[in-house]
């Protein structure tokens, strides 16, 4: 989308310097120059960001949770302290922004960030893929976030 005459940057050309005068123009309350329709973009893809960051957490406590109930002879304390600051994290990003809670319940997220994660555990464990089941076995929106809980 092509800036207003009067605009100094291109959101195309140059995002730093364009978000820098979106700010700018915004605090100078000069909302006819804005760039609404990339500013409104930018916001939706704060919360993509979130969901993203959510998702990543979720993988990497997935994959200790895995080798946890499929490697018990290889569990230790840095199993337990990643595990531990995942949740941690976790349960951060969704103080920081409550209504992430209700992804922890989408299937379609659910079922990525397994996959993501029995793709990950299967790497750092060599085991097969197979191995795991296809769906998460947990409930990714008490169980596995819950502080203590570990599968048996």
């Amino acid at each position: 989308m092509a800036q207003q005459a009067d605009t100094l940057t291109d959101y195309d050309e140059d995002i730093l310097a364009w978000a820098t005068e979106q700010a700018r123009l915004i605090r100078a309350r000069q909302f006819d120059r804005l760039d609404i329709a990339h500013i409104a973009d930018e916001i939706e893809d704060v919360g993509k960001s979130e969901k993203r960051e959510l998702a990543s957490r979720m993988a990497v406590l997935l994959v200790h949770l895995l080798k946890w109930q499929f490697q018990p002879e290889r569990r230790g304390a840095s199993w337990e302290v990643s595990i531990r600051h995942q949740r941690q994290r976790i349960g951060l990003a969704l103080k920081a922004a409550p209504s992430l809670k209700t992804v922890l319940r989408d299937p379609d997220w659910c079922r990525a960030a397994w996959l993501d994660g029995i793709d990950r555990a299967a790497q750092e464990t060599g085991l097969d893929e197979a191995t795991f089941s296809e769906a998460c076995p947990w409930d990714m929106a008490t169980q596995v976030p819950k502080d203590g809980w570990l599968p048996s």
